[in-house]
Parts: C-alpha cells; structure tokens; sequence
C-alpha cells in the first residue's frame, strides 16, 4: 500500500495520520484524489478482459478503496472530536459529493457483471475461492442489488437525487444539533443556584463559563436528554431549567432542526418504496441480524411491558420519597435523578459518594485496561512520541502477551464545544491479512474536564460508558481477516454493539473494582460496604434506564416505519408525533422521556443507526448470553474473568469480525441461538 503515504500523510510504525499536516484543505485534497484514484482502478477492474479471479476482482476491490475509507476515517474522526467552520462546510460539501461516488460504484453495471462473473468462475471451478472470498462476494453482490444496481435507469436516476439529498440534510443536522447544544448550556449567574453540586463539579462549571468568556457558571449539556447535573442540583427551579434546556433543544432559532429531520425521514420513505421496501426501517431490518420490522417490533414489546412496569412501580416510590425530602414542591421528570440519587445514597449507593474513589485515568488503566490484560493477555503501553488528533488525545500501543505489538489506542477523554456529543469508537485503520496493516483505533468520551490541578472524577455511568466503548476498541484491535471492509466492527449494526456491551460486564467484577475504585487523595481502596451497595443496587433505576431507552427506540421507527402522508407536515407537529408514537407502543409516561427526544436523535438522523437504534437491545440478547457463557467458565470463583474463556472469545468472536455471517459463527461459539431468558433475567428485579 505504498500509493497510501502520498495520500494520506503517516507517523512512524503505524497507518497513524500526522494530523498537524492535516487542514481541512488537506482532507479536501486527498478525499478527492482518494475518489479519483478508487474509481480510476474499478473501472480498470470492470473491464479486465481476463477471466476473473479473487486477485483481480476482491483483492483489486479492496485495495482500491482503502485510501479512500482512512482518507475518510481520518477527516471524520477530527471533525467529529474538534470541529471548526472550515471542517463544518467541508462535511456539508463532501456529503452529496460522496453520496454521488458512493452511487457510481453502487449502480455500475459492468461493476455487478465482474462479480457475478466470479462468482459464476467459483461455482463452475474456474476460480479458486475460499470462505472469507465467498463471503465478501455474496455480501459484495447483496450489497449492489440492495442499493438499486437492478432498478431501470430513470429510477436510478431518481435514487441518486435522493442520496444526494440525504447525505446533504444529515450533514446540516449533524451541524446544527453541535451548535444547538453548545447553545442550550445553562448560564448560572447567582452561586446559590448551584446548591447541591461538588466543588468539582462547581469548578468545572466556573472553568466551562471561562473558556466561553462568561462570568459566573455553566453547565453544558450532553447529547441525551437527561443531564448528570440533575442528579445533584437542590434546586428544582434550576433542575427544571436544565431539564428543559436538554429537552427545547432544535425546536427555534438558528439552530432549529425540526424542518431537517422531517425531510430526511421522507427522503428515506421514498429511497425504500423506489427499493422495494415498505419502509426505511423494513430495509434497514433487512441488512440486520433481525431481518423484519415485525422482529424488531416483538422484542421491544416484550421488554417495554416489564420495563413499564419497572417504572410505575419506582414512581410510586419516588414520589413518596419527593414528598418527604420537598415538601410542598409537584414532582416532574426533573426531580426524577435528583431523587433517584437520594434514594441510592439511603439504600444503595449514590454517585456523589462514588465520584472519589472513580478518578479517570486510574479507571482506564487499573479498569478498563486491566480487564483486557486478564482476559486477553494485552498491556496497554503510553506512546508520548505518536500524536493524536487533539492536543488532549493520548497514543496507547497495544502489546500481545509475549510483548509483540498489536495496535494503537488513541483515548481523547475531554468534552469541549467543538466536540460531537456522547461516547464512540473509530476505526482509523482497520487491520487485515491482504496488506499486512495493524489496526488503529480512538476511544472518545465526553468527560467534563477538571479544573488545573484537579482529578477528573467520574460518575458510574461515565464508567460503564468507558468499558463500553473500550468494548469496540478490542473489537477493532483482535480483528484477524484478509479484508478491511469486513473486519472488526464492521458488522451487522444490530450486532456490533454486543461485543462492548460484553465487555461493560467486567465493570461490575468486584477484583477489578478493588483495582480501580480507590480514592483520588487518599489512595484508600473504595470500602467494602459501598462496594456490596453498589452490587446491590444495579438494578435500583432499571425501569427507567429500561424505559428511556425503549421511547427512543419506539420513536426511531416510527419516524421509519410511518407513511410519507402520515409524517409531520411542519415542525410544530413534532411534539405530537412522538406523542402518538409513544403511546400506540405503550411507552408513553411523563416522568421517563424518551433518552433522546427527536430533534437531537443525533445517532438516527446523522450518526448512522437510522432505524437502528433498537440495535442495543438486539446486541443486549447476544451480551445477556455471552455474560452466561463466560461464568459457565468462570475458574476459581472469577466469573469468567480469565485468559482460558478471553482467549476463546477473541478468537471465536471478536477476531471474525464480520468476515462470515455473524449469527452462524455465534451458535458454532455458543452451541445454540441465544437465549433470551438470560437478558430477562438479567433485567429482573426480585
């Protein structure tokens, strides 16, 4: 891959992008060269007169659109950590222009004859394919025909009109959704407003104001509904004001997103009806390991019953305990954390208790590290002479048990406004065997960063959300196929997220606990009550957490399943939308919004699980089986925690990458399809 450095500037060792060359003038540059080379070499492709083989049609396929997927990977991956106006207008630039590219191949029809050419030669033992080829074809071709390559030529000109249009709309959403967070934080003035708060939390609100050029205090917002703040300001007045600072997001002024997310919901109906699909959802359900809307619809009815439930039941609870703790004060959904977060302080544990025992970097190093060095053998290795992608981002190399390198981690922990909300992973170079690359991955949260001086001190959530995302890391870091295209995480969508939800397990494992909850001043390890609360009370909140989560996915497919004529006709019929939705799937309830409320669905309209969201209670099915099967082979009481049951999961798992169908490679691992009693039992609240 020697034509990839005159592309793509490298640091030493590794595929790492040298970021400080990179501009948005530079990306612009190579994505374009990236284009015109891949298209240049398929098109040589499509008219080989030589009879085809996997060397030139899969080999020539794969190696002619790396340059552009890291091109691509490399540009998303700063714009998404540390965007700027220039890397903002380029996005919006190069959406239609990719989504033309991106149709070029798609709808080639001398393209889909080479690969139906091979694999004719295959089956007529012409050519010499073997099982990764084989797949890669069958996808290959799948891939084509789902994209409309059989539609007549008018039709396919009308599609091309319609990604066009989608790409463009979802790149001003992902725009406007950053800026209208951004936007929304909450400006406190009067000290007395943040009664409640930790110092920490105060000084990161004042040091958050300063970086902003304001007096006093603010409090930024994250993507999901809910705000940690919540769970700690005394104030109802002010939780009522953050709560619905989070929740008017995108609904006026510039930063409006109603009018965006109409449109793309009926471009999409109308891509799926040119395709053949009833719907969007229907089409995305197709390419998943759930195959049908009607699946997908089942499984959410049967956990949001007991989730329902789960929450009437809290409700009671929390409004009698509300009554108590604020007398005189009506209880609403803003009063919800806060009161959660006194309960678990009285009979489980709550986060202002945990935060000192939950300092950052002790958590990813003694956590978050530590739980893969058992598991899989790996030591994470600091690599001060290789930069990320931000003056905040740290380069971690990872090592095999015998010392040999792996791959690269880079951690970006920060929040900032130039930062996408939430917590993803990016594969900046996927490994595979045909050019002989290691992988290189991020792992990007949106901690509040501490004051100078000061720890970073972590909620439990934010904990999870590291060994989550850590989850895809390995993902990425084991991949073991020939092709890029089909390693690590690039999976079915409804399954890629069961390999992190795994790994969110080890969290909870009370060794590792004992490792990384110690003090931040004192180094005393966290207390063995407050360890047996924290145990304990898992489950204290998991109607809610059950709930939000749920409406956010019953409001994904309604927007994907409902009729273009039945959708909203302006913005302000939004509202009433998600009401409808909500309520015609048993989801309604007032005191548990939606995790994320329509116009900041971030992940549906520009973050690619469009109908997709129900994804991690799909992948959720897998984790609840594969957490059984690890303590089926728990040694000497470790729950699974040990290098005989990591070591099969990497290899018979983790390593395939979606290099075969992902659903027969789970029974061959498991023995059988997983079971879902394990996650009911799981969510059970005796």
């Amino acid at each position: 891959m020697d034509a990839m450095s005159s592309l793509l500037p490298d640091q030493p060792r590794y595929r790492l992008p040298d970021f400080a060359r990179l501009d948005a003038a530079a990306h612009d540059r190579i994505i374009h060269e990236a284009m015109r080379s891949q298209r240049a070499v398929l098109d040589e492709l499509a008219a080989n007169p030589d009879p085809p083989t996997a060397e030139n049609v899969i080999h020539a396929w794969e190696l002619a659109q790396t340059p552009l997927t890291r091109a691509l990977s490399a540009f998303m991956t700063v714009r998404d950590a540390d965007t700027n106006d220039d890397l903002d207008a380029l996005d919006e630039r190069l959406a239609p222009q990719l989504a033309e590219h991106e149709d070029a191949i798609a709808l080639s029809r001398p393209l889909f004859d080479r690969l139906l050419a091979l694999r004719d030669a295959d089956a007529e033992g012409r050519a010499e394919l073997d099982e990764q080829d084989r797949f890669w074809l069958s996808e290959r071709i799948r891939r084509h025909r789902r994209s409309g390559v059989d539609l007549a030529p008018d039709a396919q000109e009308t599609l091309r009109g319609l990604n066009k249009a989608i790409a463009t709309a979802s790149a001003r959403f992902e725009r406007l959704v950053v800026a209208g967070r951004n936007e929304a934080a909450v400006h406190i003035i009067d000290e007395s407003e943040l009664d409640g708060l930790s110092p920490a939390q105060r000084r990161a609100a004042a040091a958050a104001a300063t970086e902003r050029g304001l007096d006093g205090w603010l409090l930024e917002l994250v993507n999901t509904t809910g705000q940690d703040w919540l769970a700690s300001l005394d104030r109802q007045d002010v939780r009522r004001r953050v709560f619905e600072a989070s929740t008017r997001r995108g609904t006026g002024g510039d930063n409006a997103t109603g009018r965006t997310i109409i449109e793309l919901a009926r471009l999409r109906a109308r891509r799926a009806e040119l395709l053949g699909y009833a719907s969007h959802a229907a089409l995305v359900a197709d390419d998943g390991c759930a195959r049908t809307v009607d699946a997908i619809e089942t499984l959410l009815a049967d956990i949001g019953g007991p989730a329902v439930l789960l929450a009437r039941a809290d409700e009671k609870r929390y409004r009698e305990a509300f009554a108590r703790l604020a007398p005189g004060l009506e209880f609403g959904p803003w009063d919800w954390a806060w009161t959660a977060a006194r309960l678990r302080a009285a009979t489980a544990v709550d986060d202002a208790t945990l935060r000192p025992y939950l300092e950052y970097w002790r958590v990813l190093h003694e956590g978050v590290f530590a739980a893969a060095h058992e598991l899989y053998g790996i030591t994470m290795v600091r690599r001060d002479d290789l930069a990320g992608y931000t003056s905040d981002s740290v380069v971690f190399e990872a090592h095999e048990e015998d010392g040999s390198p792996l791959g690269l981690c880079i951690v970006d922990p920060w929040t900032r406004p130039t930062k996408q909300g939430g917590a993803w992973m990016t594969d900046l170079v996927c490994a595979d065997t045909l050019t002989g690359d290691r992988p290189v991955v991020t792992l990007n949260t949106n901690v509040t960063r501490p004051a100078p001086g000061e720890p970073a001190l972590l909620t439990w959530d934010q904990v999870i959300t590291c060994f989550h995302e850590f989850g895809h890391c390995l993902h990425g870091l084991f991949a073991d196929t020939r092709y890029a295209s089909l390693s690590g995480t690039n999976t079915p969508r409804d399954y890629v997220e069961f390999p992190s939800q795994v790994n969110e397990n080890w969290a909870w494992h009370p060794l590792l606990i004992a490792r990384y909850a110690r003090h931040h001043a004192t180094g005393e390890p966290i207390p063995d009550e407050l360890v047996s609360r924290l145990l304990d009370g898992r489950l204290a909140d998991a109607g809610f957490e059950d709930l939000e989560i749920l409406a956010a996915m019953g409001l994904d497919q309604a927007w994907h399943t409902t009729a273009p004529t039945l959708l909203p006709q302006a913005p302000d019929g939004i509202d009433a939308f998600e009401t409808a939705a909500l309520r015609d799937r048993g989801l309604a309830f007032d005191l548990v919004p939606p995790r994320y409320r329509s116009r900041y669905f971030s992940h549906i309209w520009s973050g690619g699980y469009d109908a997709a969201y129900y994804s991690y209670k799909w992948a959720e099915v897998y984790d609840a089986d594969a957490c059984a099967w690890f303590a089926e082979h728990a040694a000497d009481g470790d729950g699974g925690l040990n290098r005989g049951a990591g070591e099969r999961f990497r290899r018979e798992v983790l390593a395939i990458g979606g290099s075969v169908d992902v659903a027969e490679a789970y029974r061959a691992f498991r023995g059988a399809d997983p079971d879902p009693a394990h996650l009911a039992r799981r969510r059970r609240r005796d």
